[in-house]
């Protein structure tokens, strides 16, 4: 197979996707369609009884979203096929957030080529909310299919 673009090699960052307000009234719509009636999602006196800040408390789907976006848009024509994370702090309604990553390891596959990645969400001016690993499918082009043939 041909060489992975530049930004496919082992330690390249991928993204920012940035995320400058996070809604809290589109977490009202995002609690409807994930069928969440966590008051914490809906309602900061609900998560200020619960011992968890002063605003509303974004959905781990939504946190992932983000990541899944950063990656989307990192990575054009790859298929997401795992995704492993762990919830290390809340995001809430108003935040910016950060989603980024990294390549870690580039292996060639049937029909293709798997990128292993880092991924992360940061807090803008706060901690780190989620972090964990990604593994994306590049389909083989019809330039690897050529240079294959011509290998054997």
């Amino acid at each position: 197979m041909s060489s992975p673009p530049s930004h496919l090699q082992p330690g390249a960052a991928l993204g920012p996707w940035v995320v400058e307000h996070v809604d809290p009234e589109q977490m009202k719509t995002l609690a409807v369609l994930l069928a969440d009636p966590n008051p914490i999602h809906l309602d900061a006196d609900a998560a200020r009884r619960a011992g968890l800040g002063d605003r509303v408390v974004t959905q781990g789907p939504a946190s992932v979203g983000f990541v899944l976006n950063m990656l989307a848009d990192a990575v054009p024509g790859a298929t997401i096929r795992d995704v492993r994370v762990r919830f290390t702090a809340n995001v809430h309604g108003g935040d910016g957030v950060v989603a980024a990553g990294s390549v870690q390891q580039l292996e060639e596959v049937d029909d293709g080529r798997a990128v292993r990645c880092a991924v992360w969400l940061d807090v803008r001016d706060g901690p780190r909310a989620l972090d964990g690993t990604a593994t994306l499918f590049l389909p083989a082009t019809r330039q690897d299919h050529t240079n294959h043939s011509e290998e054997n």
